[in-house]
């Protein structure tokens, strides 16, 4: 990889901060093209470029960021980091000149002592300084900045990080900003690197030091912390010289993975906090997650140079960016998902954390609130890291798509322009030619993806014999006006096995990732004509699992020129594979897909030949999938539980999923709880599937003492349908209320499909369950 120096044309670190290989280019210097232009376009029209005429906390006249007598809290720094990238990228005439307005505007905001904005939020946490929300905004200040060369934002920027260090320890440790502080260092360097101003180092030490623990272990589980935050001690590394900091931000993100991200599509099973035991690829990734941990990777492959960190992004980038939108970018979801087969505005209590509905698309100002705000930063901040400058004065093509790059290079600083033409990730061909108005000589890196083992390259139409060292390739030479370079990536068909996800396989071919193609039927739900929110029903089968060893056919599509490529109609790309149904995997009574069983399944069903497309290109899909084989295990159906209540944050499946709780008041597993109906009388059914013979019960009961207010309830008893009667069961022993135990109880062996639990709950409590069994 290009040497970690103090050289190079963009801003390099000062000593005593560790010498890195890349340097970012400045806003402007990357012009977007193909398809990644096409995306930006559509997000300039859609729902970031015009977010402010849809959502109430992006108003200017009122807003506290300009007017600090009013509130404001995180919406409209999330919103003008993405927003003002955006113009910066696409030249957007409106989008520039509406971010300069908000620019000024909380520039004149500034106090003496160097706070800005809202007043309440000096003194919002424990009577002290709320400093996460102006985290993303120093980052939309700093690309002004390299954009605009505004002069002000350098001082504007002093005066508030001085604000910080006058700060008591305690205050770094509060709140949202308590696990990001990773976004603070990152500025603090920036300025540090342009002013030298040693104090700020010292403030380095404070944010790190105060903040939540990464070195250490992960602080906490919160999937969008995570994604900003696990990187922070590989960065305040750059200061200490330790190399157990940066071993810290691998470990960290090895544990998270292994943990939660045993799916396909780079992201990890977030979709509020992680959780054990919802690690299924049902799970979702929060939308803001996904541009967060895509910006992590960036900035992890500028301190480092480690391509796999390239890879990820490129990953997150391809198969789950786009799907979090509808194909216009006039609307998206909060969470998306690797195996997912209805987009519903219902809340999904055996599938996600929050108590508000997650999957349809919806502009969203208040049910989703954050991740409409802050997805925007997600394609402008991965078209300027397209390119790099070295510090070695060459340049580095590290993530590839169609653009043009202008930037300063050789000893002297030479103005170089570099054009890209590809259709990658959709083809293996990418070319370089040069435009100067004089020959050159720098090194040009051309990154090799962890996937491409083998690649060629050629210089004017001859082979050059050069491998790839640490993942990159090094050509340097005198390069003339005209000159051009063809990189072959090719694109194998490979299936990946999750041993720790039931043996499930996925499916790729280069960067891309493959998905079930499902039909999809679109059904507007509410919003306007212009900005219509939107539900996706399947209209095809969906329950099929991939026979074993089977040989995957690539189609090459003709496609109308400037179509969409991550839909189901633009995509140049399918592939045919043989598959059968497994009609026992059913989804769950709240139209969820699902959770999946052992691989390999047996399968009674024919084999067919079954479409996958870009998993980028299809809102609803099966990418996890059970592998099929004549010696493999039979599907079971599962339980259909329903109950007279659920607290929107617990799990109906709960109490079938067969996993035992150490105590009553075990966290660590997923519960089924009736809060908050307290004192009254509720209950829990199963539908068996099937008629059986049933004559006992056990029930783990849910009980907080100490820390909340669900408790083992005053009785209980176990009912059976008779027809269309309920009935309870005879000859029932004593019905248990213990806590940390089972409680079982016999019966007179009924004969039914479906059983129902109804508990009396004590008098100002609640209650649940953790493990519910009948036999």
């Amino acid at each position: 990889m290009p040497p970690a120096s103090r050289s190079g044309h963009y801003v390099p670190n000062r000593a005593p901060l560790q010498p890195v290989p890349f340097q970012k280019l400045p806003p402007g210097a990357i012009e977007p093209r193909g398809w990644l232009a096409q995306q930006l376009d559509l997000q300039v029209n859609g729902l970031c470029g015009r977010y402010d005429e849809i959502s109430d906390f992006l108003p200017y006249d009122g807003n506290g960021w300009v007017d600090p007598a009013q509130g404001a809290w995180e919406e409209l720094p999330y919103w003008l980091r993405g927003f003002g990238d955006l113009g910066y990228v696409t030249g957007d005439t409106g989008v520039l000149t509406r971010t300069e307005r908000w620019l000024n505007g909380i520039i004149a905001t500034q106090a003496p002592d160097g706070w800005f904005g809202p007043e309440r939020l000096r003194t919002s946490l424990e009577n002290g300084p709320d400093f996460w929300p102006g985290m993303p905004l120093l980052a939309a200040f700093r690309s002004w900045h390299e954009y605009s060369g505004d002069e002000r934002v350098i001082p504007f920027m002093t005066d508030y990080l001085r604000f910080q260090h006058t700060q008591p320890a305690e205050v770094f440790n509060r709140s949202w900003g308590a696990f990001r502080w990773g976004d603070n260092i990152d500025s603090a360097y920036w300025l540090y690197n342009r002013t030298g101003d040693t104090w700020l180092l010292e403030l380095v030490g404070k944010m790190h030091s105060g903040s939540a623990d990464y070195v250490s272990g992960i602080p906490n589980w919160h999937n969008v912390n995570l994604a900003q935050g696990f990187r922070e001690p590989l960065q305040y590394g750059l200061l200490s010289g330790d190399p157990s900091h940066s071993a810290a931000t691998y470990r960290n993100y090895a544990t998270i993975m292994g943990l939660y991200g045993q799916f396909p599509g780079g992201g990890f099973a977030g979709d509020e906090n992680s959780r054990p035991g919802f690690g299924d690829p049902r799970q979702g990734f929060e939308t803001c997650g996904i541009v967060e941990l895509m910006h992590t990777f960036e900035l992890l492959t500028r301190f480092t140079g480690d391509t796999a960190w390239t890879d990820r992004c490129e990953e997150l980038a391809f198969n789950l960016l786009p799907a979090s939108y509808d194909a216009q970018q006039k609307v998206m979801h909060y969470v998306t998902c690797a195996n997912s087969i209805q987009l519903d505005d219902r809340v999904k209590h055996g599938q996600f954390q929050n108590g508000f509905a997650m999957q349809a698309y919806k502009y969203g100002v208040h049910q989703y609130r954050c991740c409409p705000h802050n997805y925007g930063m997600g394609w402008p901040y991965y078209a300027q890291e397209l390119w790099l400058a070295t510090t070695d004065n060459g340049l580095a093509a590290s993530m590839y798509a169609a653009s043009k790059v202008t930037a300063k290079v050789g000893i002297a600083g030479t103005p170089v322009s570099v054009v890209q033409d590809t259709d990658y990730p959709f083809g293996d061909t990418i070319t370089f030619t040069v435009q100067a108005d004089r020959s050159t000589s720098f090194p040009f890196y051309l990154r090799a993806p962890g996937w491409a083992p083998e690649f060629s390259v050629t210089v004017n139409g001859a082979r050059t014999p050069t491998g790839a060292q640490s993942g990159w390739i090094k050509l340097e030479r005198t390069w003339h006006p005209g000159d051009r370079v063809v990189l072959v990536l090719p694109m194998r068909t490979s299936t990946r096995v999750w041993p720790d996800n039931q043996g499930s396989v996925s499916v790729d071919r280069g960067p891309l990732t493959y998905s079930l193609a499902i039909d999809e039927r679109y059904e507007v739900i509410g919003g306007t004509q212009e900005w219509p929110e939107l539900a996706v029903y399947p209209e095809s089968p969906w329950n099929y699992g991939l026979v074993a060893a089977t040989h995957f056919d690539v189609v090459r599509r003709d496609v109308a020129p400037g179509s969409n490529p991550f839909t189901h109609e633009g995509t140049p790309l399918q592939l045919k594979a043989n598959a059968q149904r497994i009609p026992q995997w059913e989804a769950d009574s709240e139209d969820v897909v699902g959770l999946l069983q052992p691989s390999p399944v047996r399968s009674e069903q024919p084999v067919e030949q079954v479409t996958l497309v870009p998993m980028g290109a299809a809102r609803l899909r099966i990418t996890s999938f059970p592998s099929v084989a004549p010696t493999g295990a039979t599907w079971r159906y599962r339980t259909r539980v329903t109950a007279s209540h659920v607290n929107d944050g617990d799990s109906l499946e709960a109490p079938d999923d067969g996993r035992s709780p150490a105590s009553s008041a075990d966290t660590s597993v997923p519960r089924f709880t009736w809060w908050d109906r307290r004192g009254s009388t509720e209950w829990i059914q199963y539908d068996l599937r099937e008629a059986r013979e049933v004559s006992a019960a056990a029930a783990y009961w849910f009980d907080d003492t100490g820390v909340g207010q669900c408790r083992v309830p005053a009785s209980w008893r176990v009912l059976w349908l008779d027809g269309s009667t309920w009935r309870p069961v005879d000859r029932a022993a004593a019905y248990g209320v213990e806590r940390d135990r089972l409680n079982q109880v016999s019966f007179a062996p009924v004969l039914t499909q479906y059983l129902r639990v109804e508990a009396v709950l004590r008098p100002s409590f609640s209650g649940g369950l953790l493990e519910l069994t009948f036999s």
